[in-house]
């Protein structure tokens, strides 16, 4: 943070020392006017400023979102898979790893997707799929039930793998301060007129507070997308609940 600042103050400074040099040698001539090539300069520059910052605000969060709903299919469609596989284990181990599937994927959609929007994880989840992908290293198999034992492993593994990533994504937030300076870029936008010495009056006044209202939308819209479980651009576990129609039509074929 002290860079930032470090580099705001140096700038200003150049601004400082080139208009005093300026001055010294009498180079140009006085620009007192709102709508002159220095307010005209400087208000251009503040806009292009907002805008990068806000297409970034916009886009970072919308890729992580977009990131987030295509690792929701993954790990759902591992899980089932997984509950594929299971019928190739011995004695009664499909419908323990079946049953252990299902009350992971209901977990996930009942209990985990509330405490997912407030950007966190419940580690019951993790501690559930290591319990099952445990439980399945233990089993005793024949020759012929190898094959169904490491495919339900490595389901699980990439399970596993899925669910870190959406660990991930449920934490992952706008870099440090971008919301911070899509706020000061925007509030100097809609001040600039008056900062550059401007005093609008009558209808002159209508496009400004319009723009100060779109301004002030666009602004909060970066805050309520930053997480991507929560907000206009929330991913649903939709997924999930998608590999638990498909357990149910297995487990009804088989």
């Amino acid at each position: 943070m002290l860079q930032y600042v470090i580099a705001a103050v140096a700038a200003v400074g150049v601004v400082a020392l080139a208009a005093t040099l300026f001055r010294l040698t009498k180079k140009g001539s006085d620009d007192n006017d709102a709508g002159g090539p220095s307010a005209g300069h400087a208000g251009a520059m503040l806009s292009a400023l907002f805008l990068l910052v806000f297409a970034i605000a916009i886009i970072v969060p919308w890729t992580t979102a977009d990131t987030a709903g295509q690792n929701t299919h993954t790990e759902s469609q591992a899980a089932v898979e997984a509950y594929w596989s299971a019928s190739g284990l011995p004695g009664t181990a499909p419908d323990v790893v079946r049953a252990g599937l299902r009350d992971y994927i209901t977990f996930v959609v009942r209990d985990e997707w509330p405490v997912m929007q407030r950007g966190s994880m419940d580690p019951v989840g993790t501690e559930r799929l290591d319990a099952l992908r445990a439980r399945v290293a233990a089993l005793q198999v024949t020759a012929d039930q190898k094959e169904a034992k490491t495919a339900v492993l490595d389901h699980l593994a990439a399970l596993a793998s899925a669910r870190a990533q959406r660990t991930a994504d449920a934490a992952a937030t706008p870099p440090d301060g971008l919301l911070a300076l899509t706020i000061l870029t925007g509030l100097l936008v809609v001040l600039f007129p008056f900062l550059a010495g401007a005093r609008p009056t009558g209808l002159a006044v209508l496009p400004l507070l319009a723009m100060a209202a779109m301004l002030g939308f666009g602004v909060y819209l970066t805050w309520d997308i930053s997480h991507a479980f929560d907000g206009p651009l929330a991913v649903g576990p939709e997924a999930y609940k998608g590999a638990l129609q498909e357990f149910a039509r297995i487990a009804g074929g088989v």
